[in-house]
């Protein structure tokens, strides 16, 4: 069994980025995760290309680049060459999904969609099979520091089970109130990839706590 443990850089220094890409680097996190907001698809605005590029020269782990932006596909390029490796789109601003997912693929990117609080599963019933990852939003998208919304539970029994349906080897990955106490809940659930942000970043040993997810998430 692997877990994926991907630290939300939303809840990093951001005076002191270098500091915890590295901090992140020398923990047992396997990926980055990047939010990228507009201020248009949510009520935030966060990282942009320089940025990204920025954080990729130091950063030795997977970018998992998760986009909360409106018209995706004019941008799919460019995120792969500030250095992408995952890159997920929301289902709810994207009018022609196949064809955005076909783009992502086709830069060498792997391809995920993810689904606001209110989006059912349901949706992705014909396009699970072409999909690399599907990120579960458990809190309303664009803040971080939010409470889990304990609905998502049954978003991840019936998305394990389209997966599982469809051979599909598509990764679940959940974002929003993930901590100690809900990860293992997680785990069992079906979930593979857990975005942490505020847990980590506030704590004043964040490799520590980074480290103790890795362990809530293995136990059987």
């Amino acid at each position: 069994m692997f877990k994926i443990i991907a630290p939300s850089l939303l809840s990093a220094d951001f005076a002191n980025l270098q500091k915890d890409i590295e901090m992140i680097n020398n923990s047992e996190a396997d990926w980055f995760h990047i939010d990228v907001m507009d201020g248009v698809f949510v009520p935030n605005i966060s990282f942009g290309m320089p940025v990204i590029k920025a954080i990729k020269k130091h950063a030795k782990k997977t970018l998992d680049v998760h986009l909360m932006i409106v018209e995706p596909d004019r941008y799919i390029s460019d995120f792969k060459k500030v250095g992408a490796d995952i890159l997920t789109v929301h289902y709810e601003a994207c009018t022609h999904l196949h064809r955005t997912i076909q783009a992502i693929k086709a830069e060498g990117m792997k391809a995920g969609v993810s689904l606001n609080p209110h989006t059912p599963v349901s949706v992705l019933e014909h396009i699970i099979a072409d999909l690399d990852l599907v990120l579960i939003m458990s809190v309303n998208p664009g803040f971080g520091g939010q409470s889990f919304i304990e609905t998502t539970y049954t978003k991840i029994t019936q998305l394990k089970k389209m997966i599982s349906e469809s051979n599909s080897k598509a990764l679940i990955e959940v974002d929003g109130g993930v901590f100690d106490k809900n990860i293992n809940q997680l785990s069992r659930a079906g979930v593979d990839a857990f975005v942490a942000g505020n847990f980590v970043f506030s704590n004043e040993n964040p490799s520590a706590v980074i480290s103790l997810l890795k362990s809530k998430a293995l136990e059987i």
